[in-house]
């Protein structure tokens, strides 16, 4: 099966032509096979002013010599509280997410694509998945209620390749993902089904590279008094952690100067002393022991650092590191289980104000 696959990010949209091929191992039958060919095309201008139609136009350009594709996979934005799954992308769906304003790109591009290419497109475990637990999503404050706010496309597929490395399939295992990158977050997923998170940006997640971490309610009163509660956001998310601590947020600098640095020294410190926090709260989660945990994203590139955290949590379970991100791999494989009939697609309806609890993933 060929897959073209389409994930915008901040200043490009990553795109890749995927040959998937089903698993080699009977007894993990989800573990498909992936081959890459990647290719990237700039974004220009604001999203509001980006022009849907020229984008298109130019993503057809640069893939007019891959193989003609079976289906279009993207990243799809915020489209409600849904389960985790692979969406069959509909008009509907698409102008739900545009509307939306949270990364709705991808949605568009992808069905403006496929008609062209006339093949089905589909989003695959979308931004807003929220699969938490009721008891996950509760807090002591009548009327506020946690929301799933983490690297879901790429903690998923992690989880799914952390249950393969420890000989068990997705669905039956019991995994801990920490993402840790610019921003960070750490999620519990029992039996395939991501049943709480830490949450990322400023509402929670550990240190990382950008990201605060958690800070007191006292603290965070006293800064909501000195500046506008848009600005502290986006200094809580992209403004703070190991920038603030050390003066830098590129890692390979601050990892070069971590033996003689005071500074760097003690923000590694603090990153794995909070990522181990975070992992054994969302181990705490689970109703049984962790089968694996995963550190995955650009901090999990810092060798010295990650083999630290490991030492600490190896007691728990296998530590299985995956640096960077697999986005546009978790895409793949997300269409290349319905394409090979592993998963049947799932039909997005728009949300309601008041809806049951998502159905769990399969």
């Amino acid at each position: 099966m060929i897959a073209h696959v389409v994930n915008p990010g901040s200043s490009s949209v990553k795109l890749a032509c995927a040959f998937i091929q089903p698993s080699e191992n009977p007894a993990l039958p989800g573990q498909l096979r992936l081959e890459l060919t990647r290719a990237e095309v700039p974004l220009l201008g604001p999203p509001g002013e980006r022009d849907l139609a020229a984008l298109t136009r130019a993503v057809l350009d640069v893939t007019a010599d891959w193989p003609a594709p079976d289906a279009l996979a993207a990243r799809g934005g915020w489209l409600g509280r849904v389960a985790a799954g692979t969406y069959r992308v509909t008009p509907e769906l698409a102008a739900y997410a545009a509307a939306e304003g949270r990364d709705g790109l991808g949605s568009m591009l992808a069905l403006g694509v496929a008609r062209a290419r006339g093949v089905p497109a589909y989003v695959v475990d979308p931004q807003s998945v929220n699969e938490l637990l009721p008891e996950a999503r509760e807090t002591g404050v009548r009327g506020v209620k946690r929301e799933a706010r983490f690297h879901a496309l790429n903690a998923r597929a992690v989880a799914r390749r952390a249950a393969y490395e420890v000989g068990q399939r997705f669905q039956d295992a019991r995994v801990v993902v920490a993402h840790l990158g610019a921003t960070t977050s750490v999620t519990a997923f029992d039996r395939g089904r991501a049943v709480d998170t830490s949450g990322t940006g400023p509402d929670g997640g550990p240190l990382g590279a950008l990201q605060a971490g958690p800070l007191p309610a006292s603290a965070l009163l006293r800064l909501a008094g000195e500046e506008d509660p848009a600005s502290l956001l986006r200094r809580l998310a992209s403004g703070s952690g190991v920038l603030a601590l050390t003066g830098s947020a590129n890692l390979r600098e601050i990892e070069a100067r971590e033996a003689e640095d005071p500074a760097v020294l003690a923000a590694a410190a603090a990153l794995v002393h909070q990522a181990c926090k975070a992992i054994g709260e969302q181990c705490g989660a689970l109703p049984a022991r962790p089968d694996a945990l995963a550190i995955t994203g650009g901090i999990a590139r810092w060798d010295a650092l990650v083999d630290r955290i490991e030492r600490r949590l190896s007691w728990i379970a296998p530590v299985i590191v995956v640096p960077g991100e697999l986005e546009l791999e978790a895409l793949a494989e997300g269409v290349g289980r319905v394409l090979l009939g592993l998963e049947a697609p799932r039909e997005w309806t728009p949300p309601v104000p008041e809806g049951p609890q998502p159905q769990e993933a399969p």
